[in-house]
């Protein structure tokens, strides 16, 4: 507001003074104050209007479809500028004795053509007057949009984020429920690391990002509690080459998806398969590349919450790094391998 206060008065500033660029540098300082005067009425004519149009019509008329009456109000008010710029002049012709008027050589009943130059100077004020006041309601518009916008996208992420933290959970303790069958003590063990992997994932995933060391130990975390039941058939192969201090933030539980998704299709029912995970750092991206052997569950025997880490994935993604990031999945021409790499622009 303040920015648009200050370019009004800029504006009419110069339109007032622009008569003083003219003068004579011989002209007096009376001369020049006397005809500065003469020369205000078109200035505070085209002011008056302006303001008529742009705190009143326009809001008033315009803006509610009521054009007819809007445009006749117009064309009476330039009509009644018009008579006020005439008299304003005349009478600063006769009352300040340092300017005369020019007589002008017109044919009788001719008329003074400057009467044409005011009406189309007041009425490109009527149109300017519509076209800042239009552009203010479009600013006005967008920005209304994008808070809206904005508000819709928190709000999608706190869904996510809400679906995220009971899927997340089922998944775990499904595995920690299979563990208990043949190994009571990984199992106990298993529910300490679940105990640090929960405090991630109730505290860290409410905070729109976190650093990627955090989120580089959550993973090692889970990776580690995953292995507790792998068999000697499985090969697993795990390179989360982050630093322990970067600070990079990153949108929590990003990854943790493809991870769970790999351990839960990479080994085979009679427990063979191999799993490599992979995330590092390359400049301003940061690459998680996952491959697995591909065992796919029976949709119908498999009660995990298969297919929505993925979707969620997917939605995050396009909602967190619109235009900054690059997913490229699928299995392997012979169907053996499936793989999943996303690589994500951090600034």
């Amino acid at each position: 507001m303040k920015r648009e206060y200050l370019i009004h008065v800029l504006c009419w500033a110069v339109i007032i003074l622009f008569p003083l660029f003219f003068v004579s540098p011989n002209d007096g300082s009376e001369l020049m104050r006397d005809r500065f005067i003469r020369s205000l009425g078109s200035p505070v004519a085209c002011m008056a209007l302006f303001y008529l149009n742009y705190a009143v019509l326009i809001p008033r008329l315009y803006f509610k479809d009521k054009r007819v009456s809007f445009y006749l109000t117009n064309l009476l008010l330039v009509v009644l500028a018009l008579v006020f710029m005439h008299q304003w002049w005349h009478l600063a012709n006769s009352l300040l004795p340092g300017v005369s008027e020019r007589p002008h050589r017109r044919p009788p009943g001719a008329i003074n053509p400057m009467y044409f130059y005011n009406t189309i100077m007041l009425m490109l004020v009527v149109g300017l007057s519509i076209a800042v006041r239009m552009t203010g309601r479009y600013h006005d518009a967008e920005q209304a949009r994008r808070e809206a916008v904005q508000r819709r996208t928190e709000a999608e992420l706190t869904n996510l984020r809400n679906q995220l933290n009971p899927h997340f959970l089922l998944n775990t303790l499904n595995n920690i429920y299979a563990l208990i069958a043949f190994d009571t003590v990984k199992a106990q063990v298993a529910v300490e690391e679940l105990s640090r992997l929960l405090r991630h994932v109730l505290y860290d995933n409410s905070q729109p990002f976190v650093p990627l060391c955090k989120e580089a130990a959550f993973m090692r975390d889970y990776v580690a509690l995953m292995k507790i039941r792998l068999t000697s058939a499985v090969t697993l192969e795990e390179h989360i080459d982050i630093d322990d201090k970067d600070m990079t933030p990153i949108a929590p539980l990003i990854f943790i998806s493809l991870v769970e998704n790999a351990f839960k299709h990479g080994i085979s029912a009679s427990g063979n398969g191999f799993i490599s995970i992979t995330v590092k750092r390359d400049g301003d991206n940061v690459i998680c590349d996952i491959k697995n052997s591909n065992h796919p569950k029976d949709k119908q025997g498999d009660k995990s919450g298969s297919g929505i880490g993925l979707e969620q994935v997917a939605k995050r993604l396009e909602l967190m790094y619109p235009d900054r990031f690059n997913w490229v999945k699928g299995v392997s021409d012979d169907g053996a391998t499936y793989y999943s790499t996303i690589t994500i622009q951090t600034t």
